[in-house]
């Protein structure tokens, strides 16, 4: 059974069993790898507790299997609980059709592309990753949403847009990838309206581990760092803005890492075997579990963040 969003992991599913499908990332995936040519020539370490990972090694990572297995376990919005979880988020946020809404790191555009559908919304999504924001593009075009969603190719700690530009900043479980949260955050108070809303999720450090395994979390998924919830919580006020939701999402981020792990042995198996081998799944396989234990050991989960600017 899919962990999330069921209709668009489908297609990735298939592509996974079959060669002819035209899933555009499989071809670069195949020569890549699940991670950047960096990690695997040892040329990315620990500083403390930070792995000292740049934009250009992420995207690697979304160009190749990376972007091939978070679809295929998450669905096309990538990130934990589909679009249960993006219409939780954006009714805390009181997202309407009135809203011009930007999304950091878009990925995908799944989100976006959601959230113009049902909520009515005008959506710009903002992404660094090449090949995901032209596949943004293609399927939002595809879906007829073009007059609704936008996409800009850029740097969420170097943002291209004006100060106060929208009425919702938003991200959703992709800001782990970002290398200094506190700009992150001071970008999102920039761009927001007066009165606007940041609403986001994230994956969390939540406990203590030594630094060795630290980095074997990070190292899978290519997380310069994990921000806490009360972390992100003191980075949004003190950017200027009023923290009016927080919440601790963990147990449920435990449970879908357990699901993914549970595909990716079961479900996902043979069609990983078949188009990438024995030890690029046992590798996969070794990565998700490391994430299963720490998950559900309570030292890493998700939390959810409301605020608003004066």
């Amino acid at each position: 059974m899919l962990a999330d969003s069921g209709k668009a992991a489908g297609r990735v599913t298939c592509t996974i069993n079959n060669p002819a499908a035209d899933y555009k990332f499989r071809q670069q995936a195949q020569l890549r790898g699940v991670y950047p040519r960096a990690i695997q020539q040892g040329d990315i370490q620990m500083s403390g507790k930070r792995l000292d990972v740049t934009i250009e090694n992420v995207n690697e990572v979304y160009d190749g299997l990376g972007g091939i297995l978070w679809e295929m376990l998450m669905g096309e919005e990538i990130h934990v609980g589909g679009e249960q979880e993006t219409d939780i988020l954006a009714q805390k946020a009181g997202v309407s059709a009135e809203n011009h809404l930007l999304d950091v790191c878009s990925a995908l555009g799944g989100p976006a592309r959601h959230l113009a559908q049902t909520f009515g919304c005008r959506v710009t999504g903002l992404d660094a990753t090449q090949r995901m924001h032209a596949e943004a593009i293609s399927r939002t075009r595809q879906a007829g949403l073009d007059d609704k969603v936008e996409y800009k190719l850029g740097n969420a700690l170097d943002m291209p847009f004006r100060a106060k530009s929208f009425d919702v900043v938003w991200g959703q479980d992709a800001w782990c990838y970002i290398t200094d949260k506190q700009r992150l955050i001071e970008e999102c108070a920039r761009v927001v309206k007066p009165g606007g809303i940041l609403a986001f999720t994230d994956w969390l450090e939540t406990g203590s581990m030594s630094n060795d395994e630290w980095q074997a979390l990070y190292t899978f998924m290519v997380f310069p760092s994990m921000e806490t919830l009360d972390g992100y919580a003191t980075l949004a006020e003190t950017a200027g803005l009023t923290v009016i939701d927080k919440e601790d999402l963990s147990p449920d981020f435990a449970r879908h890492i357990q699901i993914y792990l549970d595909n990716v042995q079961n479900e996902f198996r043979q069609g990983i075997l078949d188009n990438y081998g024995h030890e690029m799944y046992n590798e996969v396989v070794r990565g998700i579990t490391l994430w299963r234990d720490a998950s559900a050991a309570g030292t890493v989960g998700r939390g959810r963040i409301i605020a608003r600017k004066a």
